[in-house]
């Protein structure tokens, strides 16, 4: 019997502003339209789940304020490089959404 485990999009709505050409980063490495995401209805569509750190609790925070911790979780981060009147912008840190 084969199990195929289901895999995780995640959508990235793009700013309204942002018209083409435009460039897609991931944590800071560039990504390629088609290959690694497709735009659908003015969201990037990525065929992987792709993850926010959340909010940090009381204690996990106040064990990185002492320096006692730090926090290791998951924390990817979409921006997207574009040009507003000529000018270069970069909308930074997009929030990410699971897709059906």
């Amino acid at each position: 019997m084969s199990v195929t485990r289901a895999t995780r999009r995640t959508g990235v709505r793009l700013p309204a502003d942002v018209m083409r050409p435009f460039e897609v980063y991931i944590n800071g490495v560039r990504q390629r339209e088609g290959v690694d995401y497709v735009v659908r209805d003015g969201t990037l569509v990525f065929e992987t789940e792709l993850q926010e750190e959340g909010k940090l609790g009381l204690v996990r925070w106040a064990s990185i304020a002492l320096g006692i911790a730090g926090t290791y979780r998951k924390d990817d981060s979409v921006d997207v490089a574009y040009r507003r009147d000529g000018k270069p912008v970069v909308a930074a840190k997009l929030r990410l959404e699971e897709l059906a």
